[in-house]
């Protein structure tokens, strides 16, 4: 999965899971034609969030799978916590 490689080389996490949800949205006029993965939720666990506000992290993991957001990619649910946040 893509999504992972990008975010584990980026961000090295702590934690890192992703669901997809694209059964959710089956039928939707977004995602008709596509390959049936488009709706991911997405909880990472990054020392790179620290200092960084909410939109700053989810801006971050926004800009960092920009090209699969412009091909595949639909929608993203976003949890993005420190460690010690967690």
């Amino acid at each position: 999965m893509r999504i992972k490689e990008i975010l584990e080389k980026e961000l090295s996490p702590v934690e890192l899971e992703i669901e997809d949800v694209s059964y959710q949205h089956a039928g939707h006029a977004g995602v008709r034609g596509s390959d049936g993965e488009t709706h991911f939720n997405v909880k990472v666990v990054s020392q790179e969030f620290e200092g960084k506000s909410l939109v700053k992290r989810h801006r971050l993991i926004y800009g960092l799978l920009q090209d699969e957001l412009q091909s595949r990619l639909h929608a993203l649910s976003i949890t993005a916590k420190t460690p010690a946040e967690v």
